[in-house]
């Protein structure tokens, strides 16, 4: 082999294994459950807003803590123990939302405020931990891949528990937002199901992390994103492309209201107007100036708040 080949074939070796050690701390930083292994979410989100939002938030937080709360346990399609806490509302009610967390996050802590808000409406509220989450098992971290089959679980269980007398509204944000549009498409998804609520979803695990990728590390998606993928499906049994929001909107017949914030630098305005624009059910659109990812909410609580009233009013009653 002349100089000229050999030099060229361990340049193509080393870029090779740089590429592998990129794709397998990106696959630890992110897949595995995040107890010990920390993500440091300022990295990814536009957080400079989020200590005023505090204000609000942490009080709401801390009075659903000294409520009634009952702790729910149900068994996911694999056999991971998933954990949730059921609030119901002051008087009897036919109404629930499931609210869905988003990533990193656990159902009582990122989940409190929307709740109290859907209880003061006269809402039950389900918050539940998304697997790799919180009190639930499960050493991976679904991005709505897996989580939408734990979503579909828990909807089983509230028609079961409740003979099918509850209106279910879908909540979710991020991965949340994510997990509720996947689960939406079901073909024998509930009829219970009357309607959802996604807040700034990434169209798939593929599409946010190569996002990511360009945006922070200036690189492309291949050959990382293949290596990382081939990684999930080895340790965590599903693959970033295995199934999109956009595949989901285009299936499901369940009236959909999309959220976004117009600054978020971590989920781009562009997945949610794809999104929007692939739905072919009802489908109502809210962008909200001046808000980052995940902070729709706390940016104009009141816009917010009405809007999702006037919008599940049409569908639940």
């Amino acid at each position: 082999m002349s100089k000229v080949l050999l030099g060229a074939a361990l340049a193509a070796g080393g870029a090779f294994a740089a590429c592998m050690a990129g794709a397998e701390t990106l696959f630890n930083r992110t897949i595995p459950r995040q107890d010990t292994l920390r993500v440091d979410i300022s990295e990814m989100a536009d957080m400079s807003k989020w200590e005023e939002y505090k204000k609000f938030m942490v009080p709401n937080r801390e009075w659903l803590e000294t409520q009634e709360i009952e702790h729910i346990t149900i068994t996911a399609r694999d056999g991971v123990e998933l954990h949730a806490n059921y609030f119901p509302a002051e008087e009897k009610s036919n109404k629930i939302v499931i609210c869905n967390h988003g990533y990193t996050g656990r159902g009582m802590k990122d989940c409190a405020s929307i709740a109290v808000f859907f209880h003061r409406i006269g809402y039950d509220c389900l918050l539940v931990d998304h697997r790799g989450h919180g009190e639930s098992g499960g050493d991976y971290i679904g991005f709505g891949i897996l989580d939408r089959y734990d979503c579909k679980k828990w909807i089983e269980y509230i028609d079961s528990r409740f003979e099918k007398s509850k209106q279910i509204l879908l909540y979710g944000v991020s991965m949340g937002a994510t997990t509720v549009l996947m689960t939406s498409a079901f073909s024998d998804l509930s009829d219970s199901v009357k309607a959802v609520i996604s807040d700034c979803a990434f169209t798939s695990p593929y599409d946010v992390f190569k996002h990511i990728l360009k945006r922070d590390y200036h690189l492309p998606a291949f050959p990382i994103m293949n290596i990382n993928d081939s990684l999930c499906r080895k340790k965590a049994g599903y693959g970033f492309n295995d199934y999109s929001t956009l595949d989901a909107v285009r299936d499901t017949d369940v009236p959909i209201l999309f959220i976004h914030g117009m600054e978020d630098n971590f989920v781009p305005l562009y997945m949610t107007k794809q999104n929007y624009n692939a739905c072919l059910s009802e489908k109502e659109i809210m962008l909200v100036e001046n808000a980052g990812h995940g902070a729709a909410y706390y940016e104009n609580v009141t816009a917010y708040e009405e809007k999702i009233k006037n919008f599940t009013k049409k569908y639940i009653v």
